[in-house]
C-alpha cells in the first residue's frame, strides 16, 4: 500500500485513473450537442449555443439570469461537463450545473458556484437533495483560478452513491444508506441543468456583498458535457439492472444497455483518499460538523462517512 505522503503527491494528478477506477461505464460517452441535447428553460436570448452546438454561453443583468435543461431525464449514470466561470466582480452571481427532478419531494444533486469581489476566490457549493429534503451543504475553495479556463465538473450517480469530482479528482461523496434511515436518490428520474442567476441576498458572504450591476452582463461558458447514463422515458429505463449493478447507454439512447458500474476494494480506497485530501485542505464548510444546525448530533450519514474516513467501516 502507498505511503500516505505519497498518496497526497498522487490524489490531485491521478484523479482520472480514481475516478474511472472507481465507476466503469459502457456505451461510450460523447461530446454533447447543446442544439439536439438541451433546450432553454429561461432567459429570452441570454442562453446562446454557439459553434454548432458545441459551446453554450449563460448571462445575467439586472432583469434576468438564464437556464438550460436536457431533453431526456435519466435515472443513474456520469455526467461531465466542461465550465469557465464568470470572471472579475461576480459578486452575487450563482454558476450552477446539477441534477433535479421535479415536485415537492425532488431529488437534487448540486454543484453551485457562489461570485465574489474580483480577486477573491469562488465558493463551490455543493448540495444534495433526497425525497425532498436537503440541508446537506458542503463548500470548498477550489486549488485553481476557476475563470481563467475550462475545468472538468462531474456527478458520478449509482445506486449505491453519488461522487462529486473536480477535474477527475473526487471531492464529496453520498452514500445510499436507505437501510439507516437516510433517503436516497434512487426512484425519481432527473434531467441535467445549468444556471447563471443572481442571489445576491445569500450567495456571497450570506449576501454581506451584493451584485454590482455595474459590470453587467455578467457570463459563464459550457462546453464538452459528457452523459454516460440510463435515459429515462415512459416509465422505463434503457439499462438493464439487477440487484447488484447496471447497464449504462449514452444520453441519446443509442447504446445497448450493457456494461455496469463497478466498485472495487482498491479504487473505493483512493476515492475516499481523495475525499479526505481535498476537504482537508480545500473544504470551508461542512453541515456534518454545524453543531448549532445539529445540536443534538451529527446526522447518520455523516456518522458513517467519519467512520469510513477513520477506516472503521465499509459501509
Amino acid at each position: 500500500m502507498p505511503s500516505s505522503s505519497l498518496l497526497m503527491l498522487l490524489i490531485p494528478t491521478l484523479g482520472l485513473l480514481l475516478l474511472l477506477g472507481s465507476v466503469t461505464a459502457a456505451g461510450g460517452a460523447f461530446d454533447g450537442n447543446f442544439y439536439k441535447n438541451f433546450e432553454i428553460v429561461w432567459g429570452d436570448g441570454r442562453a446562446r449555443v454557439l459553434n454548432h452546438g458545441k459551446v453554450l454561453t449563460l448571462s445575467l443583468d439586472q432583469d434576468s439570469g438564464s437556464s438550460i435543461r436536457s431533453k431526456n431525464e435519466y435515472l443513474f449514470g456520469r455526467f461531465d461537463m466542461q465550465i469557465k466561470l464568470v470572471p472579475g466582480n461576480s459578486a452575487g452571481t450563482v454558476t450552477s450545473f446539477y441534477l433535479s427532478s421535479l415536485g415537492s419531494n425532488h431529488d437534487e444533486v448540486d454543484f453551485e458556484f457562489l461570485g465574489n469581489l474580483s480577486g477573491d476566490p469562488y465558493t463551490l457549493h455543493t448540495n444534495i437533495f433526497a425525497n425532498g429534503g436537503g440541508g446537506r451543504e458542503q463548500q470548498f475553495q477550489l486549488w485553481f483560478d476557476p475563470t481563467a479556463d475550462f475545468h472538468t465538473y462531474s456527478i458520478i450517480w449509482t445506486p449505491n452513491s453519488i461522487i462529486l469530482s473536480v477535474d477527475e479528482t473526487p471531492i464529496r461523496e453520498f452514500r445510499n444508506l436507505e437501510k439507516g434511515g437516510v433517503p436516497y436518490a434512487n426512484n425519481q428520474p432527473m434531467r441535467l441543468y445549468a444556471s447563471l442567476w443572481n442571489a445576491e441576498y445569500w450567495a456571497t458572504r450570506g449576501g454581506a456583498v451584493r451584485t454590482n450591476w455595474t459590470y453587467a452582463p455578467f457570463t459563464a461558458s459550457y462546453r464538452k458535457f459528457e452523459v454516460d447514463a440510463c435515459v429515462w422515458s415512459s416509465g422505463k429505463s434503457s439499462c438493464k439492472s439487477n440487484s447488484t449493478s447496471f447497464g449504462s447507454t449514452s444520453s441519446d439512447g443509442d447504446g445497448d444497455g450493457a456494461g455496469d458500474f463497478l466498485y472495487t476494494e482498491e479504487s473505493d480506497f483512493f476515492v475516499q483518499e481523495s475525499i479526505k485530501w481535498v476537504q482537508t485542505h480545500y473544504m470551508v464548510y461542512n453541515y456534518c460538523t454545524d453543531w448549532k444546525k445539529y445540536p443534538q448530533g451529527i446526522p447518520y450519514e455523516c456518522f458513517v462517512a467519519q467512520s469510513r474516513n477513520n477506516g472503521v467501516v465499509n459501509s
